[in-house]
């Protein structure tokens, strides 16, 4: 089917190029002359004005859009529905709070526009591993999207199945996305991922600054250990219960940079780790774990440990984060 992308950066620029290389026909926009013409290279057609993007969409329509979340996500979103008709709709597929969601949909409504929420996981590796996607909306409009979220989707590929799976008949989350719910419920999924991820992360850190700081002068000397981080890390990707793509990611960083010497520690939030805990407050659930982890990113930009660095090796493997000063 053909379908639009607004932002053609480091997600949406892949994501685009995965739906063209699933039989989809794609129409990008962006500000950026560069990205536009590659993609028109790629084979899909590029646009530098949101009214020429939607001119060149054939009605009902459909815009995923992949920019920052917040104003920058408003403003396109209003931009787009000004231009479009009854019927179109506009998929949000950045890290957007579930409750803009909801107010979005609210004010599109009335003119009959659709909204979608699809809170989408895979980052830059997305291209040829697929997205896993959180999808919120009306049945009957996810149900019109679905050849765009199996091809963005990573498929069942080898993972082998669940014990059991066999007796859950239908649904699409082995193939790599899901119907949540209503709107909201996508990204609400999403932001909870994220913040598992945290706590996931925070824990790998941990963990291999406890074994990098074995060689410390407080220990008996007999007690001293000068572990090889590479080799653990591979090891643990063998077999081991803590086994995950996190830790390859980290085992890939281990063995670029034993040292890590490149990061400085200065590890960023991008927002849905803060909602997630929030979510946690509001509804009185304990959440030890994870708002922790949250606030050693926080302390991460006065004072660096190795765990710090570890944190920021896997964001720049998993999403391409560049660190940015403390202040930044």
């Amino acid at each position: 089917m053909q379908i639009g992308m607004v932002g053609l950066g480091r997600m949406g620029g892949n994501m685009a190029r995965r739906l063209m290389r699933g039989g989809h026909e794609v129409v990008g926009y962006a500000t950026d002359a560069r990205a536009v013409q590659e993609l028109a290279r790629d084979g899909g057609a590029g646009t530098m004005t949101l009214d020429e993007f939607v001119k060149m969409l054939r009605p009902p329509r459909v815009a995923w859009v992949m920019v920052p979340a917040g104003a920058v996500t408003d403003q396109v979103v209003d931009d787009l529905a000004a231009r479009m008709d009854r019927g179109d709709t506009i998929v949000d597929g950045g890290n957007s709070l579930f409750k803009d969601d909801v107010r979005r949909a609210r004010a599109l409504a009335p003119r009959g526009i659709h909204y979608v929420d699809a809170g989408t996981s895979g980052g830059v590796w997305g291209l040829e591993r697929g997205y896993c996607l959180m999808v919120g909306g009306e049945p009957e409009v996810i149900a019109r999207l679905a050849p765009v979220f199996a091809t963005l989707a990573p498929g069942r590929g080898t993972i082998p199945r669940t014990p059991g799976r066999e007796r859950v008949s239908g649904g699409t989350a082995e193939d790599g996305w899901l119907h949540c719910g209503p709107v909201g419920a996508g990204h609400f999924v999403k932001m909870v991922h994220n913040g598992i991820e945290y706590g996931l992360m925070q824990a790998y850190a941990e963990g291999f600054d406890i074994l990098k700081s074995a060689t410390s002068p407080s220990m008996p000397e007999d007690q001293r250990y000068a572990f090889d981080l590479r080799e653990i890390a591979e090891l643990w990707r063998r077999g081991s219960v803590v086994s995950s793509w996190l830790l390859d990611l980290t085992a890939q960083a281990l063995l670029e940079q034993p040292a890590l010497a490149k990061y400085t520690g200065v590890v960023q939030d991008s927002g849905e780790g803060r909602w997630t805990i929030q979510q946690a407050v509001d509804t009185g659930v304990p959440a030890d774990v994870l708002a922790a982890s949250l606030f050693v990113r926080f302390r991460s930009r006065q004072e660096h440990t190795f765990a710090e660095k570890v944190l920021s090796a896997m964001r720049e493997k998993f999403g391409g984060h560049v660190e940015r000063p403390a202040g930044g």
